[in-house]
């Protein structure tokens, strides 16, 4: 089957799960490309309802054999269904109606541009949203996929510039960006995580290996040299691969995507590269978002090197970069601001890994030095908090009060006893003084509206849903300051 013809402009194609944050992202990109699309999901209401109606774009909120009366020309569909448990794709399947994954379609969009994909265990979404907003602000032919919502990018996960470059967070999970055609991939870091697809480290490491075999001739490896996984990667590759371009960035990296220092001034990280005379601002916090921006930049002038010439980026591109840097909101669920009540500031990040949450709370509390942190995390997986138990309870040294929860599980394990919140608490008990346990997120509110003091900072961390707690707590701060109740 030539999947790739049947993306072509004016070809109509069926999503079923289109509200899902990848689905609809790619729906964006489908539409904006001139592909005919329509989908099917469940009544419950996303955030993507609201892009999707934006756009234009029609759907369904139930699945039905009636939808599929009008044969599209593909289906595509999200990974949470199957034809045992859609009827849409066992009509589909037995109709001989040509049916996709998403991320083989993803792989299938890829190969019509000139593609870079964004991987890596951690920064894989701030990377893409930074590259994105950098190439904006260039004016490059391209499109950007990001796996969540960015602030520069209309608040939607997507940004639709031109026809001739794709941009794109690819994923190591069940190896889906084995999918993908990169001429040119970011490696942002490779540690052990997905402990339920990867026994071990050296399993996850290998499909990062495989991934970069993907590249074609005199393709490009941008990568972190601070990241020991992915300079193991790179040492492995030099032997297999010396064909490709290695493009190494960070604090220890040499060449122009050295980092010669970074520091915080007034609520702005402010870092320079080696081989730009620019400043670069940002007023988002952290060590990482430093190591992101380094990653972002090398694409961007990769791309604006190939679009306008080799003398790229000059003085005015430059200007533009920071700029747009300066300018840069975050992603959504990446130490994202929720609002400011009582005196106190609310922010949400999605941080899961012991890695990520630690460098995202030594980050903050560099930027807010006054304020007292306050983390409420909540872990997600059972196989990943018992094989990182020690690294998970370690990783909250730089917050003054901590909240756990119970383990939000996934649908793709089974708790067989073990590893709980519990025991994450009495681990993480022996690195925190100020440490609570509540089961279920939504029973801290009470004891949070009375901790909580003007001045401090409450974060929820997590893949799971305590977000609803940093809200709950937040709106009603917010009310009692709308009806004169001193907090």
């Amino acid at each position: 089957m030539d999947y790739k013809r049947l993306l072509q402009p004016g070809f109509k194609v069926y999503m079923i799960g289109i509200k899902g944050t990848g689905m609809c992202a790619l729906s964006e990109l489908l539409f904006h490309s001139g592909i005919v699309v329509s989908g099917s999901d469940t009544a419950e209401t996303f955030y993507t309802d609201e892009i999707l109606t934006t756009l234009g774009i029609p759907y369904y909120e139930d699945f039905s054999v009636t939808h599929l009366d009008e044969k599209p020309d593909l289906i595509i569909y999200s990974a949470a269904y199957s034809p045992d448990n859609n009827c849409e794709m066992a009509y589909a399947a037995g109709a001989a109606v040509p049916m996709l994954k998403y991320t083989d379609a993803l792989g299938v969009f890829s190969s019509h541009f000139d593609s870079s994909g964004i991987a890596g265990v951690h920064g894989k979404t701030t990377t893409t949203a930074l590259a994105g907003t950098l190439i904006k602000s260039l004016h490059l032919p391209a499109q950007i996929l990001a796996g969540s919502g960015v602030a520069s990018f209309g608040g939607t996960s997507t940004l639709s510039l031109g026809q001739k470059y794709f941009v794109a967070e690819t994923c190591e999970y069940r190896k889906h960006f084995l999918s993908f055609h990169p001429q040119r991939i970011i490696l942002t870091s490779v540690e052990w995580d997905h402990q339920d697809f990867f026994p071990t480290y050296e399993s996850i490491r290998d499909t990062f290996l495989e991934y970069v075999r993907l590249l074609p001739h005199r393709g490009e490896l941008i990568y972190c040299a601070d990241d020991e996984g992915a300079a193991e990667v790179v040492r492995i590759m030099r032997k297999e691969r010396p064909d490709i371009l290695y493009i190494p960035y960070g604090f220890t990296a040499p060449g122009d995507y050295h980092i010669e220092y970074m520091k915080t001034e007034h609520e702005r990280t402010i870092m320079k590269l080696e081989g730009f005379d620019q400043i670069f601002k940002l007023k988002v916090a952290g060590k990482h978002i430093v190591l992101d921006t380094a990653a972002a930049a090398a694409l961007t002038v990769s791309l604006a090197k190939k679009e306008y010439g080799p003398e790229q980026p000059d003085a005015a591109s430059l200007e533009k970069m920071a700029e747009a840097l300066e300018n840069f909101g975050g992603s959504r669920r990446r130490s994202e601001i929720i609002g400011e009540a009582g005196g106190i500031l609310f922010m949400d990040d999605y941080g899961h890994h012991p890695t990520a949450i630690k460098t995202t709370l030594e980050g903050l509390k560099a930027f807010y030095p006054r304020r007292r942190l306050v983390v409420s995390f909540m872990s997600h997986t059972y196989t990943r908090t018992a094989a990182l138990l020690e690294e998970f309870a370690a990783a909250f040294a730089s917050a003054e009060m901590l909240l756990l929860h119970k383990i939000y599980s996934s649908a793709r394990e089974q708790y067989h006893g073990g590893v709980n919140g519990r025991t994450l608490f009495e681990r993480a008990s022996s690195y925190n003084k100020d440490i609570h346990y509540f089961d279920e997120p939504l029973d801290a509110e009470d004891f949070l509206l009375d901790a909580l003091k003007p001045g401090d900072l409450f974060i929820t961390m997590g893949a799971g849903d305590n977000w609803k707690l940093g809200k709950a707590v937040f709106e009603r701060l917010k009310e009692n300051a709308d009806n004169g109740v001193q907090h």
